[in-house]
């Protein structure tokens, strides 16, 4: 089912790199959807990233604006991440140190897509 989402986005990804960049945020719109689409619903990742193209814009100052991702086995999440380093492409960031939160930034680890 990412696959769907996924196509079209990383289509328009290959051929933005033919143009300037004009994106005011990171990471850029289209790495936001895929993110979204990734790690979300598909219709909370469709309203989160047209909120984020509707911000794209002069009017907003931009800036550094992570995905929001609903994750309910963190426990498990953080085993994960902290036994099998190597293999890490994304770090989900809590938005808040309480032990009920659910919610978490995502961050693209740029060392390990290098020493792959």
């Amino acid at each position: 089912m990412q696959k769907i989402f996924l196509t079209p986005i990383k289509g328009y990804q290959y051929f933005s790199k033919m143009l300037p960049a004009n994106c005011r945020y990171y990471p850029t719109c289209s790495e936001y959807a895929s993110w979204q689409f990734k790690f979300n619903t598909p219709i909370s990742a469709f309203v989160a990233t047209s909120l984020r193209i509707l911000r794209c814009n002069q009017f907003f100052k931009g800036g550094i604006d992570y995905p929001l991702v609903k994750r309910k086995n963190h426990h498990l999440l953080f085993c994960k991440l902290y036994t099998q380093k190597k293999d890490i492409i994304y770090w989900f960031v809590p938005k808040n140190m309480k032990l009920t939160n659910q919610y978490y930034f995502v961050v693209k680890n740029f060392d390990a897509i290098k020493n792959s």
